[in-house]
C-alpha cells in the first residue's frame, strides 16, 4: 500500500454536536477520576471507534514522559488495525505535546480533538515548571510535517471545555506547586 492508497486520506465521519459533547465529558470526566481516584497528574485520553460513540480505550498521564496522548497511542497500535485506527478519533483533555503528535501519527489515528491548549496550560502551571515543561510546538505543526493527514480540532472553547479542563487541572496544580 503506498501513501496515496492510504485509508487515512478518507476523512473520518463528521461528529455531530451531541457526539462531541459525550465525548469531551468523558474525557474531563476519565481526567478527574485520574486527579482524584488514582492521584495522576490531570491529562486524560481515550479513543472512539469509528461510530464516534464507542470508547475502545481510555489512559491517564503517567508521568511527565509517559504522556496520556503517548500511552494511549502505543496501546491501540499494538491493538487494532492500522486502517480501522485511519477512522478512529482520540479526544484529549489537553493539546497533545510533540512527542504525544508523534505517537499519534504514527500509531495513524487519523482525527485528535482536544479540549484545552498548550498554551492554556502554561498559563495554569507557569514557566520553569519542573513536572510540566510545556512545549510551544503544536500539534497541527507535527501532524504537517507527515505524509498522512490527521484532523485536529480544538482547543474546544464551546460550550466552555476548555475552562472546565483548566478548572480542574488547577485542583492539582494549586497543590503541586
Amino acid at each position: 500500500m503506498t501513501v496515496e492508497d492510504s485509508p487515512n486520506n478518507a476523512a473520518a465521519s463528521p461528529f455531530t454536536a451531541q457526539q462531541l459533547a459525550s465525548g469531551a465529558s468523558k474525557c474531563l470526566d476519565l481526567q478527574k477520576s485520574g486527579r482524584t481516584i488514582h492521584s495522576k497528574r490531570p491529562f486524560a485520553a481515550l479513543l472512539l471507534s469509528p461510530d464516534n460513540e464507542t470508547v475502545l480505550m481510555t489512559s491517564l498521564s503517567l508521568s511527565h514522559v509517559r504522556h496520556a496522548e503517548c500511552e494511549l497511542a502505543r496501546n491501540a497500535a499494538d491493538n487494532y488495525d492500522w486502517s480501522y485506527l485511519a477512522e478512529c478519533t482520540m479526544i484529549s483533555t489537553w493539546e497533545p505535546c510533540a512527542m504525544c503528535a508523534g505517537s499519534i501519527y504514527w500509531a495513524h489515528i487519523g482525527r485528535v480533538i482536544y479540549l484545552a491548549s498548550e498554551k492554556a496550560l502554561l498559563e495554569l502551571t507557569g514557566p520553569g515548571n519542573a513536572e510540566n515543561l510545556t512545549l510551544d510546538m503544536p500539534c497541527r505543526t507535527v501532524f504537517e510535517a507527515g505524509q498522512t493527514p490527521v484532523e485536529v480540532i480544538g482547543p474546544l472553547t464551546t460550550d466552555g471545555w476548555e475552562k472546565k479542563v483548566v478548572k480542574d487541572a488547577a485542583l492539582y496544580w494549586s497543590k503541586s506547586s
